[in-house]
Order: structure tokens, then sequence, then C-alpha cells
């Protein structure tokens, strides 16, 4: 019996988003302290927790009723996604 394009497509998703969680925990598991998440290496970068809010606050964004809107989200604040901590 043969898959229907939407059903391949949702698996497809899901996969590669299990794959993009168990990539991004194993990076943060490299973390030795909590405190260094917020440590930025030069005035010019975002620390690794600016950056997680930030992918955070994009995905559940561009997600959250994705089948009836489209883009950015009124309610997302973006601006403090990029506030250190």
């Amino acid at each position: 019996m043969e898959k229907n394009i939407g059903a391949i497509f949702l698996s497809s998703v899901i996969h590669e988003f299990g794959r993009q969680k168990r990539l991004s925990e194993r990076a943060m598991a490299q973390i030795d302290r909590e405190e260094d998440l917020e440590k930025m290496l030069d005035s010019e970068s975002n620390s690794i927790g600016i950056l997680v809010r930030h992918l955070s606050g994009n995905m559940k964004s561009r997600w959250t009723d994705f089948l009836t809107t489209d883009g950015e989200k009124p309610n997302r604040n973006r601006d403090a996604e990029f506030t250190q901590i």
C-alpha cells in the first residue's frame, strides 16, 4: 500500500526534528557549567543562551498555527530574545 505525500512529508519532518533535537542536546551537554550558557566570547558575538532563546522563539513563531497564519506572530518579542540574562 502506497503512502500519500502528506504522510511521507510528516514522517520526514518528524525524523528531521528528532535529528536536530539530538544534535542540539549533544552540543548542550558539552557545556560544563550553567553560567557558561551566557558567556560571550567577544562584544560582537551572542552567547549560547541568546542563540537558544532566539532559535526557540523563531520556531515557536513559525510553527504556531502554521496552517492558518504565516510568518512572525504578534505575541513574539524578538528583541527580548537578544537580551543577556
